[in-house]
């Protein structure tokens, strides 16, 4: 009984998303968790706009399925409102949204619900479709963390709002996963191969930093964001040029300082535009030996070996694959990719990654395969390939609404 008793506790601590096993959570505010999903995604209306507040504090407001699915329902019938001329999206507490909460999608699969995991990545991938293709302006305001899948639902929109409390990265290699959510089509457009390396170390990068790079259009002050709000709440307009102004009122102009990954563009493209991980481990190692940035290398160096050595090859590959296909097919091989890595057909690398990462924090993953050598280019394959004839695609509305090219 006991055991059991720590093992509950164990999964209610660890329901942080993605990025929740690189903070301690013990001088968080106590927030009760929202099992209600009308209250897992707050509304407020405004004059002639919508906000969307993602509501789950004490989990960073880590996606569920029945969130996504409400999200997707509010902003399908948001749209077809002649009555609301823009959305907003932002999140509760210290987050915007640190990506999928991938303990809740382990324990699904653990109890043979795979029908479920399928459902909430095809209602995630779908939402992010539809924040790309929308017809009325959207603002996703970025304060904290802007994680995996919670970067996913907001940088395909018209304005993101980055602030000095934004913490953006692609922490999934880590946990044995890959960047998804149509990660993989905004990382392969950053300048060089600023998206291989985001990838591939999960380093973070912060709003200034989103701002000089194109994630973010608008960097607003955190002390500022009331000021913010309120002048959207008071538009009633469904003009994109008014909104762009009214954020610009409040901007500031900012800069990346000497430290910054942006001034190591031309170490980054020697490194890591390399076409094998392997190579991109050999390219960082020379650079650590002979090069000014040596701290710099090796820190890259010692996050690609903490990550799962498949998900490794599998994200490079999807990374160098989305450079030359638009949103929708991006989004349709993650879905393969996603469920391949769910199923355990290939690698228990997720449920291993989430175990070490989230639930035990041990932070010592066996990987299988245990190192890049023995990762095989058929198992790497098997991500991308084709769903079998049992299985359904993931289908977009690319007849009627126009995807990215």
């Amino acid at each position: 009984m006991m055991q059991r008793f720590r093992r509950l506790i164990k999964l209610q601590q660890a329901r942080n998303g993605l990025l929740s096993y690189q903070r301690n959570f013990s001088a968080l505010p106590y927030y009760a968790q929202c099992d209600d999903p009308q209250d897992q995604v707050l509304v407020e209306g405004r004059a002639k706009s919508r906000a969307a507040i993602l509501n789950r504090p004490a989990s960073l407001n880590a996606l569920t399925i029945p969130m996504v699915a409400r999200l997707k329902r509010l902003y399908e019938s948001w749209e077809e409102n002649p009555d609301i001329g823009f959305v907003l999206m932002k999140g509760s507490g210290k987050a915007f949204c640190s990506g999928s909460d991938v303990v809740s999608l382990c324990e699904l699969l653990n109890e043979g619900k795979m029908e479920e995991c399928k459902t909430y990545f095809q209602t995630l991938y779908k939402f992010v479709y539809l924040q790309a293709t929308y017809l009325k302006p959207h603002v996703a305001i970025l304060d904290g963390f802007t994680m995996g899948a919670g970067a996913g639902i907001a940088v395909p929109g018209m304005f993101r709002v980055a602030t000095n409390k934004t913490v953006f990265a692609h922490p999934e290699a880590q946990i044995g996963f890959h960047p998804d959510a149509g990660a993989s089509f905004y990382l392969s457009r950053l300048p060089g191969y600023l998206g291989e390396y985001l990838a591939l170390t999960g380093n973070k990068l912060n709003g200034v930093e989103m701002i000089a790079c194109g994630l973010a259009s608008h960097y607003v002050l955190h002390e500022r964001l009331d000021l913010v709000e309120e002048r959207l709440g008071k538009l009633i307009t469904d003009e994109a040029t008014v909104i762009e102004t009214s954020l610009a009122q409040y901007g500031d102009l900012v800069y990346p300082d000497k430290t910054s990954v942006l001034l190591k563009f031309e170490t980054i493209d020697k490194c890591f535009s390399h076409d094998t991980v392997e190579e991109i481990v050999d390219a960082l190692e020379s650079e650590a030996a002979d090069n000014s940035y040596n701290e710099w290398c090796k820190n890259a160096i010692g996050k690609i070996k903490e990550a799962s050595p498949l998900s490794l090859k599998v994200t490079l590959q999807s990374i160098r694959e989305g450079r030359f296909q638009s949103l929708d097919q991006c989004l349709a091989r993650e879905y393969r990719m996603s469920l391949a890595g769910m199923s355990k057909q290939v690698s228990n690398d997720v449920f291993e990654g989430v175990r070490a990462r989230l639930l035990d924090k041990d932070f010592a993953p066996k990987w299988d395969p245990p190192s890049l050598e023995e990762v095989s280019k058929d198992m790497v394959d098997s991500y991308f390939s084709p769903l079998g004839e049992l299985e359904l695609e993931l289908e977009l509305p690319t007849a009627l609404r126009e995807p990215y090219i």
